[in-house]
C-alpha cells in the first residue's frame, strides 16, 4: 500500500457471510424492495431460525444468496439487492446484524 499508508486508518470490514444476509433484517420490506410482497412470510421463516440475520448460513447450500435464489428465480444481487437494501434501511440492519453495527460505530468513532 506504499509508504505512506496510514493503517490506523484502515478498518476493513470482513461480512460473516453474504450480503443477503443483511436483507434478513426486515423480511417485509425486502420483500416489498424487490416487489414480491408475497414472499414476506417465506423470508421471515428462514430469519426466524436464527438469532440474527448475521448467522443465516449453515452449509454452501444454504447460503443466503442460495436461499433467496431459491425463492426468487432470477435474483439479480445488484439491482434487487440495492433495492431491497434502500427500502430496508441502515437503521434497521444496524438494530437487527451486531457485527455489522459493530463494525459501523468503530468507523463512526474513528473520525472522533
Amino acid at each position: 500500500m506504499g509508504g505512506g499508508f496510514d493503517s490506523s486508518r484502515f478498518i476493513p470490514f470482513v461480512t460473516m457471510h453474504e450480503f443477503e444476509a443483511l436483507l434478513f433484517s426486515d423480511c417485509e420490506q425486502f420483500a416489498l424492495g424487490i416487489g414480491k410482497s408475497e414472499l414476506t412470510g417465506p423470508l421471515q421463516a428462514i430469519r426466524d431460525a436464527f438469532s440474527n440475520p448475521e448467522e443465516i448460513d449453515d452449509s454452501p447450500d444454504t447460503a443466503p444468496s442460495k436461499r433467496v435464489a431459491a425463492l426468487i428465480p432470477g435474483y439479480q444481487k445488484p439491482l434487487m439487492g440495492t433495492l431491497a437494501a434502500l427500502g430496508i434501511g441502515l437503521d434497521a440492519i444496524r438494530a437487527e446484524c451486531p457485527h455489522f453495527e459493530a463494525w459501523l460505530q468503530r468507523l463512526e468513532s474513528h473520525g472522533a
